[in-house]
């Protein structure tokens, strides 16, 4: 039987639906805006997923915290060997996230599995070091670090690996987002330190890879020169533009101030929304029932959605629609991400994104290749 140290950061991921690209700092006003905590329902996935694989019970003696931070979730999942060991103050904080950790490894944990997203993973990794094996559930609006499964089912699969002692330990690298300079528009991803996780290489997400060769200029040029004829061509065509620099090439190309960490709108060349939340697309896809959506995916991980534009709910997608998805990626950067990929929340949605397996990504003047893609 293995011992799991076992928390969830109840804030994390709250700060996304309504743009405010991370929740560091802003849970308070992320609240304010109407958010609604994701973070358990992100963990229930994992551990229904987990409490249906054979055996998986008897396997783990669970070491965790007090209500939202942990209890909860492992009860409504059905699990009953649960040992408490931290209550949390009012209004959980990374104060409490590490005062638990200390006592989990007090405690002789094998491995600390957790939700939350980068800001969750450096406080977890600062307490543990390289000493104990991380695990994330994937449930912040940043997760660019290695320790997180793909998506919160497949986590479940890489802890059943783990305990059936199936995988190999991998350092990995932790990375985080300057969130104040991210709202900002400025993208400012650290190093921050190294950890230990369970490898799986198709469920485990690489840490992001930070794509600039200067020979991509052109292509995003040659990219948002089609783009841009296509959206003049459908002036009545509501287009969502994603974040990130080969989209942003898109809005220079249009002459507007496209943000290239913020999801803006345009129609007919025209902007008519600026770093969108939910409630906002929402808004615009009531006036504007024709919508194409562009998108870029992370270097690397592949992530299309799910990760840095979750203001992209599944509610926004199901009314835009799974058909309506433009993906750009400059050759370079599509080289360097074997597989596309999908994490919306919603396995329906994902599973109805992936389609047959293949996606057309834009890359280049008129220029289409197919890539595999995932949930």
């Amino acid at each position: 039987m293995k011992r799991i140290g076992f928390l969830i950061n109840p804030i994390a991921g709250m700060g996304g639906r309504v743009g405010l690209k991370g929740t560091d700092d802003v849970a308070d006003e992320a609240a304010r805006r109407g958010a609604r905590p994701v973070a358990h329902l992100r963990a229930g996935e994992t551990l229904r997923e987990l409490s249906g694989q054979k055996g998986a019970r008897s396997k783990i003696h669970w070491i965790t915290c007090a209500g939202p931070m942990g209890a909860d979730a492992l009860q409504e999942a059905g699990f009953g060997d649960i040992e408490v060991i931290f209550v949390p103050a009012d209004g959980t904080s990374r104060d409490d996230t590490e005062a638990a950790v200390r006592l989990f490894l007090e405690a002789s944990v094998d491995l600390v599995l957790f939700c939350g997203g980068d800001g969750t993973a450096r406080d977890v990794c600062a307490v543990t070091g390289r000493e104990t094996p991380i695990l994330g559930i994937p449930a912040g609006v940043k997760m660019f670090s290695g320790v997180f499964g793909v998506t919160p089912v497949k986590t479940a699969g890489i802890l059943v690996g783990f305990l059936e002692g199936r995988l190999t330990l991998a350092d990995v690298d932790i990375l985080d987002l300057d969130e104040e300079r991210y709202r900002q528009g400025e993208w400012a991803v650290r190093l921050y330190t190294s950890a230990s996780t369970p490898y799986e290489p198709d469920h485990i997400q690489s840490a992001k890879m930070l794509i600039t060769e200067r020979t991509d200029a052109e292509v995003k040029d040659e990219i948002a020169g089609y783009l841009v004829e296509t959206i003049e061509a459908s002036p009545e065509v509501l287009f969502v533009l994603g974040p990130g620099s080969t989209v942003q090439a898109i809005g220079h190309r249009l002459g507007i101030d496209k943000m290239l960490l913020g999801i803006d709108a345009v129609v007919g060349g025209k902007i008519v929304g600026a770093d969108l939340d939910e409630r906002r697309l929402l808004a615009l896809l009531d006036r504007y029932p024709r919508c194409e959506l562009v998108l870029s995916p992370i270097g690397a991980q592949g992530f299309v959605l799910g990760r840095g534009n979750l203001q992209l709910s599944p509610d926004v997608i199901r009314r835009i629609g799974a058909g309506n998805l433009i993906v750009v990626a400059t050759p370079a950067k599509l080289a360097r991400t074997p597989v596309l990929r999908f994490d919306t929340g919603d396995g329906e949605l994902d599973a109805e994104l992936v389609g047959r397996g293949f996606l057309p990504v834009v890359v280049g003047y008129r220029r289409r290749r197919l890539a595999k893609a995932a949930a």
